[in-house]
């Protein structure tokens, strides 16, 4: 039985994962993410689809983030019915992810509308609650290690990759042939999150190569996120943080929680301005089969590990639109994490043009997005249609990343007995895929190459 791969996303790029998996007339699709970032990307979510939803058998997920999930609601829309496999914890959160993403693209439709702001007449959302709703219906958790058919010809397995809550690498097995996908690779001895499962063997192997080009700093995000806390404290200003809603949310409540019990950094109230971040915080609480020896140790303690002394809810918009009538000093965590949607938009354009206020970034940000204009120094954001001064100190941190470095990758892929018959780097900036290629042909001796983007192989 033959069988092919086709790259229809995360290829030359980092965002709108999808792999097309082929096997006598059957199609199972690996991922169904949207695509963030630049413009040249983002229309491709408008595009038709790569594939006909209706022919495709089954849709198998590694984990909730909208770059591997976002799109699914526009799938089931355009009349995908089959089932869609994930990890518990992945299931749980996209009951929340979904809905919220759906809402944002209703919003901002709306707001667009509203504000004559848009070139189509009237702007439209991608897909709308109903369709989250038709796609969750769809759902159908699969435990970590658990052997499975997702569709007729195709054997799977979840593995615990360690990036969030639910991650899972994913292997695929049809016509005698593996395939292994790592999904997005957690990190090494981090907080939270437990580190991930090694894979013995892969006829073909997909890695992703987020950070194949660089490390993260040595030690943990606590100095960096201890600076801007003070920082915010001195100047009796705001501390904004765009952070992705599911994983960096926790991460960073944790750090808070551990530096103010520490003594290093006074307790300033800090407000969660997200209905999903509040809901994933609940959900990560609850799945402590996935939490590390740390975590597990503080809640032994009877402590609840990512709630700090002052931690605040702002579930509701008016809850968030009275944080901007607030002195600080004071803290606010928002999605979304790249600054692309979502609350902190608001709030950055409030505070960006205030020199007290500080703003971090705990997180990856892709090419075209606003977190990384400001990031690289941008002097004026574009915010809803006006462009806004940046007064504010901008600051940013890859210690808190979810993503494993280059060296990290590595040392997962060598945990395989035997390479891998051939290797593609997928999931990262053109220079990022590179270098990991780079390296993994130097470190490992395999074979391995770029994935590019249409590209179809043979298994």
């Amino acid at each position: 039985m033959s069988s092919t791969l086709t790259f229809l996303g995360a290829a030359g790029t980092v965002t709108g994962a999808k792999f097309l998996l082929t096997a006598d007339g059957t199609r199972l699709l690996m991922e169904c993410g949207m695509f963030q970032g630049l413009r040249e990307l983002r229309v491709r979510n408008w595009q038709a689809p790569p594939v006909e939803p209706g022919t495709l058998a089954a849709v198998v997920l590694s984990h909730a983030h909208i770059d591997h999930s976002g799109y699914l609601p526009r799938l089931a829309r355009d009349g995908f019915e089959g089932p869609i496999f994930c990890s518990p914890g992945t299931a749980d959160l996209l009951k929340i992810m979904l809905p919220d993403a759906a809402r944002l693209q209703e919003e901002e439709a709306e707001f667009r509308n509203r504000k004559d702001a848009t070139k189509h007449r009237p702007a439209l959302p991608l897909f709308t609650t109903a369709d989250a709703d038709r796609a969750l219906a769809l759902v159908k958790p699969i435990a970590f290690e658990q052997p499975f058919a997702p569709a007729l010809g195709f054997d799977a397995r979840f593995r615990m990759s360690g990036h969030i809550l639910g991650a899972s690498t994913v292997e695929v097995v049809t016509g005698g042939r593996r395939l292994v996908y790592s999904g997005d690779l957690g990190r090494y001895d981090v907080p939270i999150m437990r580190d991930p499962v090694q894979v013995a063997t892969a006829d073909t192997l997909l890695i992703e190569s987020t950070y194949g080009d660089r490390l993260h700093p040595p030690g943990d995000a606590a100095p960096i996120v201890e600076q801007a806390v003070r920082r915010a404290a001195e100047k009796r200003g705001w501390l904004l943080v765009p952070a992705f809603a599911i994983g960096r949310t926790q991460d960073l409540l944790y750090v808070i929680r551990e530096l103010e019990e520490a003594g290093r950094i006074p307790k300033l109230p800090v407000y969660l301005d997200s209905p999903m971040g509040i809901e994933s915080t609940k959900i990560y609480a609850r799945h402590s089969e996935e939490h590390d020896a740390d975590v597990a140790r503080v809640e032994a303690e009877g402590k609840r590990p990512f709630m700090p002394a002052r931690f605040q809810l702002s579930p509701t918009g008016e809850d968030s639109k009275k944080l901007n009538g607030l002195e600080g000093p004071g803290i606010v965590i928002a999605g979304s994490g790249m600054a692309t949607g979502g609350r902190i938009l608001h709030h950055l354009r409030h505070r960006l043009p205030n020199e007290r206020t500080t703003v971090l970034f705990v997180g990856y940000q892709a090419a075209g997005t606003r977190g990384r204009q400001l990031r690289d120094g941008a002097a004026k954001l574009r915010i809803f249609g006006e462009d806004v001064p940046v007064r504010a100190a901008i600051m940013s941190t890859d210690a808190l990343s979810a993503h494993a470095d280059q060296a990290e990758i590595i040392r997962w892929l060598r945990g395989f007995s035997r390479p891998p018959g051939m290797t593609y780097c997928v999931h990262g900036e053109p220079s990022a895929a590179a270098a990991l290629r780079d390296a993994i042909e130097r470190q490992l001796g395999w074979r391995s190459a770029v994935a590019a983007d249409r590209q179809q192989i043979d298994l």
